[in-house]
């Protein structure tokens, strides 16, 4: 079943195209602390990974994606990378879910709305 979704699919880890692609023209370059594996290309200026899983683009780290997006020619494998102290470590996508970010005033937070001031008059039809 799994080689049938890398054939389809491109969400759940590399499609056939892509692993195709990495052995003939890639070059490993590292693995981060989630198990995703980066490349680039021989010869080339090309960088892609292949996600451990899902492919969520929010899983990549600070470092590595510094490296994805070319401002830094050096991957953090080749150097002493250490993450600064407003970089958060990865959270996954909450949307969707009960932890999701609900502003005050949503309709899905347990609290209510407050009510309208005076200032405001709902439009009725005359007729």
């Amino acid at each position: 079943m799994k080689t049938l979704l890398q054939f389809f699919t491109w969400w759940n880890s590399a499609t056939w195209g892509t692993r195709f692609f990495t052995w003939r023209k890639g070059e490993f370059v590292g693995n981060d602390e989630f198990g995703n594996a980066y490349y680039r290309e021989r010869g080339g200026n090309r960088r892609w990974v292949i996600y451990n899983g899902l492919a969520e683009a929010s899983m990549i780290p600070p470092g590595w994606h510094g490296w994805m997006h070319h401002r830094t020619d050096t991957p953090p494998t080749e150097t002493d990378y250490t993450a600064r102290a407003w970089q958060v470590p990865h959270h996954g996508n909450r949307t969707g879910t009960h932890e999701a970010y609900r502003p005050k005033g949503s309709i899905l937070t347990a609290e209510s709305r407050p009510k309208v001031s005076g200032d405001y008059q709902a439009w009725t039809p005359e007729g």
